[in-house]
């Protein structure tokens, strides 16, 4: 006798109370009914129900065997499910937030290699720098960077950390100096992130130790690339992704100030809501940016 089959039927007639009504929900004869239920409990050597000719109620072991029924069952459909999910194509919108820098520098240049793989996928991609919830407005996956909290009911798969650089035009360096050490930025115009936890101080980790910089933020923005281009017109020094920086440090627009020096790497994660039965598009897509993007 099928062991799921007798699972599944138990957990009918302990839902139902009735092996007539279970007989006729799932088509078979009120004695093939009871056969599975006597088979589990031979197999167990304790009755799962009380019975009497007006009503059937659980005995303590039925009622501990009914909860881990119930978890068996849907383990079973969930690997049933992903089997199945594998074998589909992926098809279907698929809506993806991410912050304004690693959307746009990280995450678009890849998907036209997604969408390739899997022309039947859309792409919605929102770029914003504040926290996105997922459930609430409706999207499928999220890039996110930063320190995740402690409560976050999401899935987290880790990327890549993201390294900071600080630099400056080469018309702010000629007016200003270059500053030399850590300290040197208090006496320099910096260019702040309304983003950031601590705008007025740098952290900066070197040869000799991690420093604590505080800085004088003149101009402040809630937007990389607007901080971007305020550098290159010489606003000042220019702490950023180095994602964002990188062409125009080769090309000598940016140029690097105190290179031996760093910001702390910042993590980053892409995030799902955890679904027992995740979608094809969305199964398809964590695998790429993982490919791509992951650590």
């Amino acid at each position: 006798m099928d062991r799921i089959e007798s699972l599944q039927v138990f957990v009918r007639v302990a839902e139902a109370g009735s092996f007539a009504a279970v007989a006729r929900e799932l088509d078979l004869s009120p004695a093939m009914v009871a056969k599975h239920i006597q088979a589990i409990e031979a197999r167990l050597g304790a009755p799962l129900l009380y019975r009497t000719t007006r009503r059937q109620s659980l005995t303590d072991t039925g009622r501990l065997y009914l909860e881990r029924c119930r978890a068996v069952l849907t383990a079973f459909e969930t690997a049933e499910a992903a089997a199945t999910e594998l074998q589909a194509e992926p098809r279907g919108v698929l809506r993806v937030t991410a912050p304004v820098v690693l959307g746009s520098r990280g995450l678009a240049p890849l998907l036209p290699g997604f969408m390739a793989r899997h022309p039947h996928v859309k792409v919605e991609l929102a770029l914003h720098d504040r926290v996105v919830d997922l459930m609430d407005e409706g999207y499928d996956v999220a890039l996110r960077s930063g320190p995740l909290p402690a409560d976050m009911r999401l899935v987290a798969r880790p990327l890549r950390p993201l390294r900071m650089v600080l630099c400056a035009a080469p018309a702010y360096l000629r007016r200003h100096g270059v500053p030399r050490v850590p300290a040197d930025l208090a006496a320099h115009a910096c260019l702040g992130f309304s983003h950031w936890a601590h705008p007025d101080r740098w952290r900066l980790i070197g040869p000799d130790g991690e420093h604590a910089v505080p800085v004088t933020t003149a101009l402040t923005m809630n937007n990389g690339e607007a901080l971007r281009q305020a550098a290159l017109a010489g606003a000042g020094v220019l702490m950023q992704w180095e994602v964002l920086v990188r062409e125009d440090i080769a090309a000598r627009r940016l140029v690097r100030v105190l290179p031996r020096y760093a910001p702390p790497e910042r993590p980053a994660h892409l995030l799902y809501l955890p679904d027992r039965r995740p979608s094809a598009k969305l199964q398809s897509f964590v695998t790429y940016v993982l490919q791509t993007l992951g650590p």
